[in-house]
């Protein structure tokens, strides 16, 4: 069977962000065998850019089909947006593909730049579905906050990357004060909460609007 990596795999090889996953993705030929080995993932849909059979690298415009059509869609759009982050396609370029999938055109519409990380997408997108609107990358006192809802509950995001050291942490540290200490409520979710634990995320960002967080301290 020949094929080429793809969807989570590819992405992964790109440096985008990307949920984990044990399988293995790759495109085949849609005459190929229709048994895939044990944590394969085969996927036989024609992507918008054509390229020969036997070429071994997925363009990144067939890895976000892929993904598009393949994973749950917070997860896709996670993966979108960090392509546009890192520069790896051009959000002008996205939105011109004949995607020939609904799902693959909402996201070249929706994707945005934004989103530092994955964790990013997830807490906007969960926001979202709750009704609160959440704006993102809002630079506050020479450094940018990750999210703001209302005028002053800022909400920073922990993922791996840059929040394990202890100078990371004291950084964060200095960084919370500063807004504290300028009227802003501050809260902090990391990995485990955002994706594993949603409903406490949820629960936390309603009780903060409820005691009225998201406005100035004068008009609460």
């Amino acid at each position: 069977m020949s094929g080429r990596v793809t969807c989570v795999t590819a992405a992964e090889g790109l440096g985008l962000w990307v949920p984990r996953s044990e399988l293995i993705h790759v495109w085949v030929p849609s005459t190929a065998s229709r048994v895939g080995g044990s944590g394969v993932r085969l996927h036989r849909a024609a992507p918008p850019v054509p390229i020969a059979r036997t070429d071994p690298d997925e363009p990144v415009l067939n890895v976000l089909f892929h993904t598009a059509r393949c994973l749950p869609h917070v997860d896709a759009l996670a993966v979108w947006e960090s392509a546009l982050r890192l520069r790896k396609v051009d959000a002008d370029i996205v939105r011109a593909v004949r995607w020939r999938s609904t799902r693959a055109s909402r996201f070249a519409r929706v994707a945005t730049q934004l989103s530092d990380s994955g964790l990013e997408t997830h807490f906007r997108e969960l926001m979202l579905s709750i009704g609160v609107r959440v704006r993102q990358q809002v630079w506050i006192d020479g450094h940018p906050v990750d999210g703001l809802i209302g005028e002053c509950l800022a909400v920073q995001i922990d993922g791996f990357a840059f929040h394990q050291s202890p100078a990371d942490r004291r950084r964060d540290l200095r960084q919370d004060a500063r807004l504290v200490l300028r009227g802003y409520t501050v809260l902090r979710f990391d990995y485990m909460q955002i994706l594993f634990d949603p409903q406490d995320v949820i629960e936390t960002i309603r009780a903060a609007l409820a005691q009225g967080r998201h406005l100035p301290p004068s008009a609460r």
